[in-house]
């Protein structure tokens, strides 16, 4: 095993069943599509964490499929806030200790509320980020949501294409 990061190590604690599948990293393209095609998944398996401040319960992180996108409307509903947005990237560093491309709720820097898109539960399996670039974490999204105490919603929206 070559990766060890705090988001490894946490499972290994915990003895929650996971594979890590490392890809190439290309940093002009860190698309959860290309990151599905690197680790041989469709989008919809694979699941990004996106940093959000809503208006009244601060951070939170916003877990949703790769081939979707993230209903802030539905995610400011389900976290009790009016309103959401994203962080800005240079926040994202300081807030959760990682960088752009290897965000997960897995070990984060602070434990922040998390919600998952409902999707998640359709699956066998599901993959997040590691924290770092270029590996995924491949394991049961019950586990998942277990590990990081997520909510489970309808906060994203089918990407047009």
């Amino acid at each position: 095993m070559s990766v060890k990061t705090n988001a490894v190590r946490l499972l290994e604690d915990l003895k929650v069943r996971f594979e890590l599948r490392e890809y190439e990293v290309d940093p002009e393209d860190l698309s959860a599509e290309t990151v599905a095609k690197k680790v041989g998944l469709p989008a919809e398996q694979v699941f990004k964490t996106l940093v959000v401040r809503g208006d009244r319960n601060g951070v939170c992180l916003a877990v949703v499929p790769g081939n979707a996108e993230l209903n802030l409307k539905a995610l400011a509903k389900l976290a009790g806030d009016r309103k959401a947005e994203m962080v800005s990237l240079k926040e994202v560093l300081p807030l959760t200790g990682y960088i752009r491309g290897g965000v997960t709720a897995l070990a984060c820097r602070k434990e922040y509320p998390v919600y998952v898109d409902e999707t998640a539960i359709l699956f066998d399996v599901i993959t997040v980020s590691a924290g770092v670039r270029g590996t995924q974490i491949l394991l049961a999204p019950s586990d998942y949501i277990r590990v990081v105490q997520a909510t489970e919603g309808d906060i994203s929206t089918t990407k047009a294409e």
